[in-house]
């Protein structure tokens, strides 16, 4: 491989990057902040600090959503602000691209699209599933293991992917991330008290509170809006409202879990009996999922250090070893690429 190669994985929220020759990963919000609906008034983090704190006339809007790409142009304008502004990109190196399998392949080839012919002007783009590139930036050996079990719990989609051999065997995407967590507690706040909190607010509950905790009767003070009053006050919410506004999306979440590894093939299913799960994304570092994960499905859950960097990780090592670019990239304009029959 001649020149830069750089590694991109494409969240609902944030954009990694790998940057080969400097060796060193960097991070991006994936956010627009548009004036008037017309007018790009910020991109990036810059953007993203205005979320919920805008004027009116500001709308912050994110690109990507459950885990594809929603509004290609606004997506390709910020990738290509990132680069001018960055200045990290040179004019025909290469890229390896992070998506998630379970999704169509017009969606999958939107990715593809998006580097191609974006700003960088790339020599070549190639594909990695996302299941693989987590597991491998967790420190697993994906070509050596018969039975991996990945579940990627992101800010838009939870992604679940079992894997064997350096190949992919199933993978689910669930539109169940983050933002749906934050959703449901914000939900139940206006319902059971009356009062309206934005979504920085719940995300604040939900990562204070945890999901696997003994404790009962802890509170947070929180400000937002009396929906009976109308004016900005402040209210009390329990541990116990933020669990019981999770708890049907967690439940939900074990099901499929469960559901993929019933179906797995036994010689597979015996490897993950035995590695357990590996559980990646930003909602990895929420306090108690693992525990909650391994009570109720049984298995042993690992968690990395930063685990929403795994995939880009993942990148990295794919991209520094020839072994790994060879085998488990490919190109979506290669001849026997099934998008092409």
């Amino acid at each position: 491989m001649l020149g830069n190669v750089y590694g991109i994985d494409l969240g609902t929220y944030e954009i990694k990057i790998f940057d080969k020759k400097k060796d060193r990963i960097w991070r991006e919000k994936d956010a627009i902040a548009m004036k008037n609906k017309r007018y790009v008034y910020a991109a990036g983090n810059e953007a993203y600090e205005m979320f919920e704190k805008a004027p009116d006339d500001i709308l912050v809007i994110f690109p990507m959503k459950n885990g594809v790409i929603a509004h290609f142009d606004d997506m390709q304008y910020l990738l290509g602000s990132l680069l001018e502004s960055e200045r990290r990109f040179g004019r025909g190196d290469e890229y390896v691209v992070a998506v998630p399998t379970d999704v169509t392949e017009l969606e999958k080839k939107a990715f593809y699209d998006l580097v191609y012919h974006s700003e960088a002007r790339a020599r070549s783009v190639r594909i990695v599933e996302r299941g693989l590139a987590d597991a491998l930036g967790s420190g697993i050996d994906v070509i050596a293991e018969k039975g991996i079990f990945v579940a990627n719990f992101g800010g838009g989609t939870t992604e679940l992917s079992v894997l064997s051999e350096g190949g992919m065997v199933l993978n689910r995407l669930l539109k169940i991330g983050g933002e749906d967590f934050d959703s449901s507690i914000a939900a139940l706040v206006r319902k059971n008290q009356d009062f309206l909190i934005g979504r920085l607010t719940a995300e604040r509950l939900r990562r204070e509170f945890g999901v696997f905790d003994q404790s009962t009767d802890s509170t947070i003070t929180v400000s937002g809006r009396d929906l009976i009053s109308g004016v900005p006050a402040q209210t009390t919410v329990s541990i116990s409202l933020v669990r019981a506004a999770m708890k049907e999306l967690l439940e939900e979440c074990v099901r499929a879990i469960k559901t993929m590894i019933d179906r797995t093939p036994p010689n597979v299913r015996s490897g993950i009996r035995e590695n357990g799960i590996c559980l990646t994304g930003g909602m990895a570092n929420l306090r108690g999922l693992s525990t909650y994960l391994r009570e109720s499905t049984g298995l042993p859950v690992t968690v990395m250090e930063d685990p929403e960097l795994s995939a880009v990780r993942g990148l990295r090592r794919i991209i520094s070893d020839r072994a790994y670019y060879n085998r488990l990239t490919y190109s979506m304009m290669d001849e026997d690429y099934r998008w092409l029959r």
